[in-house]
C-alpha cells in the first residue's frame, strides 16, 4: 500500500529547506559582494593605466580639464574623454563603456533629490562613467554652496593639471576612485543615514565608507574613507581635506 508524507514530514522537509536557504543566502550575498568588488577593482586598475599612458603624452601632466557650464566637463568627469581611447573606447560616450561601469553602482545621492535610484554609469550627467578623477582642486566652490565659512576650503586638493613626478607619495595619493569615495558613502557597504555633520536629509554619508580606489602609482585598493565634522574640517565632502593619519590614501599631490 502506497502512502503519501503525512503532514508532520511536510512540515519537516520545508523547514529544513528553510534553514539551508537561511544558511546559504549571507554566503551567497558575500560571493556576489566579492565579484563586483573585484570587478570594480579590474575596472580601476585598467582605467589607472589609461590615465598614466594620457600623463606620458601630455608632458607628464595629469587631465586639466577646466570647470564650465556643462557639469559633464567638470574636472572630475571630463577626465574620461580625454583619456578613454587609451582603454580601447571610442566616439561619444555610452552606456556601453563597461570598463567605467562598477557593478555594485545602483543608487547614488543628489544634493536636492536625495537617494536616486540609479546609477552613475546609465547617465550621460556623470559622463557613463561610475568612476571621478582626483581634480577638485580645478574647482571652486559656488559661494552659495556652504552656509559656515569655515567648511569651506580655500582650495580643495586634489591632482587636476598637475605633473605625475611632482606627486610626492603616488602610493599614497588617489588617481581615480569610485564616485561614493568622495562623498563618502559606499556602494559595497551601504548604511543608512547617519546623524552629524553636514548633508541633507536622505543623503546617507558616514565616516570610514569602504570604496575601491586607484592610486598614482597604478595600484588599487578597498580602503576606508575618512568623513570629519564641519567644527573640526568642514565635512560637506570627504574629498575637501586629507585625512587623519591612520589612513591609506590622501587626496593632496604633496
Amino acid at each position: 500500500m502506497k502512502t503519501g508524507f503525512t503532514l508532520i514530514e511536510l512540515l519537516v522537509v520545508i523547514v529544513i529547506i528553510a534553514v539551508l536557504a537561511a544558511l546559504l543566502l549571507p554566503v551567497l550575498r558575500g560571493a556576489k559582494a566579492d565579484a563586483q568588488q573585484s570587478a570594480c577593482m579590474n575596472n580601476l586598475r585598467q582605467i589607472n593605466l589609461g590615465v598614466r599612458m594620457y600623463c606620458d603624452d601630455a608632458r607628464d601632466t595629469t587631465p586639466n580639464t577646466k570647470y564650465d557650464a556643462s557639469i559633464t566637463n567638470a574636472p572630475w568627469i571630463g577626465y574620461k574623454e580625454l583619456m578613454k581611447h587609451y582603454v580601447g573606447l571610442h566616439g561619444a560616450s555610452s552606456p556601453r563603456d563597461k570598463i567605467f561601469s562598477c557593478p555594485a553602482d545602483t543608487f547614488y545621492y543628489d544634493w536636492g533629490r536625495g537617494l536616486v535610484s540609479a546609477s552613475h554609469h546609465d547617465q550621460a550627467l556623470f559622463d557613463y562613467s561610475s568612476y571621478t578623477f582626483n581634480g577638485m582642486n580645478l574647482f571652486t566652490l559656488p559661494t552659495n554652496i556652504i552656509v559656515a565659512p569655515h567648511a569651506r576650503p580655500p582650495v580643495q586638493p586634489g591632482i587636476g593639471g598637475l605633473a605625475l613626478s611632482s606627486i610626492l607619495h603616488p602610493a599614497r595619493t588617489v588617481m581615480v576612485a569610485e564616485s561614493p569615495a568622495f562623498y563618502p558613502y559606499s556602494w559595497h557597504e551601504p548604511k543608512p543615514y547617519q546623524p552629524g555633520g553636514v548633508q541633507p536629509r536622505g543623503i546617507a554619508l558616514f565616516n570610514d565608507a569602504k570604496d575601491v580606489v586607484g592610486f598614482v602609482d597604478g595600484h588599487v585598493a578597498f580602503v576606508n574613507i575618512y568623513w570629519g565634522n564641519i567644527v573640526t574640517n568642514g565635512g560637506f565632502m570627504s574629498c575637501f581635506y586629507d585625512p587623519p593619519p591612520g589612513y591609506d590614501y590622501q587626496w593632496s599631490a604633496n
